[in-house]
């Protein structure tokens, strides 16, 4: 059997007229593969297995919740310089509403109170958004320990990542207590 691998970027493309000499062409059916849902791609070389991450699937948040509601109480105007006001510049960056925006503070305000330095005794959980580890936030930036625009900058990809919007993470937060 003869595999040709081609990389989808190099600008190659497979030709019908293309034959190798001297090696006999296969009679029978042609191979497919079909995909019917989601992919993964891994690749085996030398003893090593390189699996692709797959893509974070956001979590609904809850239809019909007795206990939460994906809005959350209007917040007041932050302080100019503040944390909640790096925060109101980011979530409108994104293109969020002030919806987003009070249901952050609302999420902050419970997890931290909005202090750079919180810090929970029992998990570890550090910074404005409770990261867990703290060191998580890295990712933002060297400075997370001390840097308020570092950790909401991580917090906000966290709650993308994980449930779309802060509404989300709001409403799963006031569901089960945590997000």
């Amino acid at each position: 059997m003869l595999v040709s691998v081609v990389d989808p970027y190099s600008g190659a493309t497979a030709s019908p007229y293309f034959q190798v000499v001297g090696v006999r062409q296969h009679a029978g059916p042609a191979q497919e593969i079909q995909v019917a849902a989601g992919y993964a791609n891994t690749v085996t070389r030398d003893g090593f297995t390189v699996n692709e991450k797959p893509a974070p699937v956001p979590v609904a948040a809850p239809v019909a919740s007795k206990s939460a509601s994906s809005s959350a109480p209007t917040a007041a105007v932050p302080d100019p310089g503040s944390a909640q006001a790096i925060a109101a510049g980011m979530v409108a960056d994104r293109g969020w509403g002030d919806d987003q925006f009070n249901c952050l503070v609302s999420l902050w305000k419970k997890e931290s109170g909005w202090r750079v330095n919180a810090e929970n005794s029992s998990s570890g959980a550090y910074g404005i958004p409770q990261a867990l580890p703290g060191s998580k936030m890295a990712s933002s930036g060297d400075d997370w320990q001390t840097n308020a625009a570092t950790q909401i900058d991580w917090g906000l990809g966290y709650i993308t990542g994980r449930y779309g919007t802060p509404c989300g993470a709001w409403a799963h937060s006031s569901d089960v207590g945590w997000y």
